[in-house]
């Protein structure tokens, strides 16, 4: 076995990595780029090397300086995590040329796989189940309207190298094949320098489902299970859960079984996962191989108990499997949430800046529930504008699939970040779905709910009710406080009336609050039990934690003047606890208007400005183009939303914006 590896990589799969080794006993050196020097990863391994500027392109992505931090450090193997140079045939090459070995596949496995046109013919040599298509490379689009034509419509275009939903269109008809395809070929060329096309039928309301394999360097290759990762906004990945409540023990032997075959055809060796896409009818057809460790896999360790990464490791070391097939049980159900630093209500937008909270929900194992946490940053730290906006993957265990469900949004309730913008509001406003719940997916799931994208949801129903409860009681502790506060003079003591009006949003909820012995409790009008409210919050804490009827609930909680600012199950509100006397003065208060911004171009989120294309003075339509910001490794092109003539332009090329900073004014 190992002394000694280096992680190729950064954030929260470095980190895992590094928890692994740790548990057995290998030391570990960490690489970071100037921008990652404060990184959790770089605190947690035993050695840590410099490998130069903040862009990827100039450290992560250089092998030659990867290869030299292991000979600086003494590293025998390389774990390359997954991203950067994971699938880079090259990387092994070179650390093999310099006696280092690669924690993962050999590198004509990768190679194989690695290619979508080549991996689909192989896979089609195997035996594996093919998705209908064109698996040469197409030379312009007019033969593209050809095949497609004779494939059947709605086609996928995709790039044969291609990627996280680059170079990928859907095609109704001849003329979305010809557009898509010039498009499509345009963006592969820029993101992957290979321009080389494919066009395959496209499954409609289709499910992505994942096979989960274990090989080792001699010829044996095991599956564990499958992940559904139908869940996906623009092509990526949001929520991930083992198994799959679409498939029944033969469709999942049927797949295993195909992807083993296709492993072996390619001599594969090491952690790998080979991708289908499903029809609701349990047909299924293999569309790519990630020969890697994939981001979800802490839903397949949980129900399999197989760590991965120590896995991968034995493997490289020479190791024979020490899990047969029959050894494979899935036990539970696991289900796993990526936390974004992005907005949800602002489309998903990137959002950087410091964490001035970060306080995940406790890890922990009881009553049958696992919750796991996996991230890579602290309270303190910065989410960068130079890397992947993944904070955690936050993950949860349970013996049935609604029971993993509630877990999970128990948990994301609990989840406090502050600082930045984060999507948990929509992970939560997902855990609460019906059609979720039901286990009814499709890949198409977020664009048919959300078609008109995230917005707030408003206070209703049980929630609203759980919400306005919360109010009211921590009213109460503040209240309880404040009559508490010692040194006062004797007289008579402060009473205070039961009544309640709680203000959530624009709607009003009148209830009556009392202490109990070691609990609140909170009446509505018409209730003949009140719910008994039991936590040990505290003034200033941002969670709200603890049983309402013996029921577990966390509600998030800030301060805001005269009021709360709450989050529970995708909801936030702001909160405003009055008196009967109070409420009635409140009604009489004028309502603020906000300022009309309609004349400003604001940035969407913090960025650095890449061009501004008009000039004060110029005459502008809407739908031009006025300026683009990059955050996190992604451009954003701002259009005018009116007609218009520039009266003022406040930024510049190169300059960094706060969210809503002004970057243009119309007159």
């Amino acid at each position: 076995m190992f002394k000694r590896i280096l992680i190729a990589n950064r954030g929260e799969i470095a980190c895992r990595i590094i928890k692994t080794a740790r548990k057995m006993g290998i030391e570990t050196v960490a690489v970071y780029s100037e921008a990652d020097k404060d990184a959790l990863h770089v605190e947690m391994a035993d050695t840590a090397i410099l490998i130069g500027p903040p862009p990827a392109a100039q450290s992560y992505l250089i092998i030659e300086k990867i290869v030299a931090a292991c000979r600086e450090s003494g590293a025998e193997a390389v774990h390359p995590g997954y991203g950067f140079l994971s699938e880079r045939e090259a990387f092994p090459k070179a650390l093999e040329a310099a006696g280092i070995i690669f924690i993962g596949p050999n590198a004509k496995a990768i190679a194989a796989m690695g290619d979508k046109i080549e991996s689909k013919k192989a896979a089609a040599a195997a035996k594996v189940s093919t998705v209908p298509g064109h698996l040469g490379v197409i030379a312009d689009d007019k033969e593209a309207v050809k095949i497609a034509n004779e494939i059947g419509y709605p086609v996928m275009i995709k790039a044969s190298a291609g990627g996280g939903g680059k170079g990928m269109r859907i095609a109704w008809s001849e003329s979305e094949v010809a557009e898509g395809f010039a498009r499509s070929k345009s963006e592969a060329k820029s993101s992957f320098g290979d321009d080389r096309m494919f066009i395959e039928k496209f499954i409609v309301d289709p499910r992505h489902i994942e096979i989960q394999l274990l090989g080792d360097k001699h010829g044996n290759v095991i599956y564990l299970g499958e992940r559904e990762c139908s869940i996906q906004r623009r092509n990526q990945k949001v929520i991930e859960e083992a198994p799959s409540p679409l498939l029944d023990e033969a469709t999942r032997k049927k797949m295993g079984e195909q992807a083993v075959a296709l492993a072996q055809a390619v001599g594969y060796d090491s952690a790998g996962t080979v991708e289908f896409v499903a029809g609701q009818d349990k047909s299924f057809f293999f569309l790519e191989m990630n020969t890697r460790l994939q981001v979800e896999h802490p839903v397949t360790e949980l129900i399999t108990g197989v760590d991965l990464v120590e896995q991968m490791i034995r493997s490289a070391a020479g190791e024979k499997l020490s899990i047969k097939q029959s050894d494979v049980k899935l036990n539970g159900w696991a289900v796993e949430s990526r936390v974004y630093a992005e907005d949800p209500y602002r489309n998903f937008l990137p959002s950087t800046g410091r964490l001035t909270r970060y306080r995940p929900p406790v890890e922990r194992i009881t009553g049958g529930v696992t919750v796991r946490n996996d991230t890579g940053v602290y309270e303190g730290g910065e989410i960068s504008l130079f890397y992947d906006p993944m904070i955690a993957k936050l993950v949860t265990h349970a013996p049935t699939r609604l029971e993993a469900i509630e877990a999970q949004g128990d948990a994301l309730d609990a989840f406090v970040i502050d600082g930045i913008r984060h999507n948990i509001p929509f992970l939560s406003a997902l855990m609460a779905h019906p059609r979720w719940k039901s286990g009814a997916l499709s890949t198409g799931f977020i664009a048919e709910e959300f078609p008109e994208g995230f917005h707030a949801i408003a206070p209703d129903g049980e929630r609203a009710q759980v919400l306005a409860s919360v109010a009211a009681s921590i009213d109460h502790v503040l209240g309880e406080r404040k009559r508490n506060i010692s040194g006062q003079m004797t007289g008579r003591n402060v009473m205070r009336d039961s009544q309640r009006a709680v203000w959530l949003g624009d709607k009003e909820y009148k209830l009556e609050v009392k202490r109990e012995t070691g609990t609140i409790a909170v009446r509505f009008p018409g209730e003949s039990k009140p719910r008994h409210l039991a936590s040990d919050w505290a003034p200033g804490d941002p969670l709200w934690s603890g049983e309402i009827n013996s029921h577990p609930a966390a509600v998030q909680v800030r301060n805001l003047p005269n009021g709360f600012a709450l989050s529970y199950q995708g909801v936030e509100t702001k909160a405003y606890v009055y008196t009967e006397t109070e409420a009635a003065y409140a009604r009489l208060m004028p309502v603020k208007v906000k300022a009309d911004t309609g004349k400003f171009v604001l940035c969407p989120m913090p960025g650095l400005v890449v061009s501004v294309a008009v000039k004060e003075g110029q005459e502008v339509k809407a739908g031009e183009t006025v300026a683009v910001v990059e955050a996190m490794k992604m451009e954003n092109v701002l259009r005018a939303e009116v007609d218009g003539t520039v009266k003022k332009i406040n930024a510049k090329p190169g300059d960094s914006l706060a969210v809503d900073a002004v970057i243009l004014e119309f007159a």
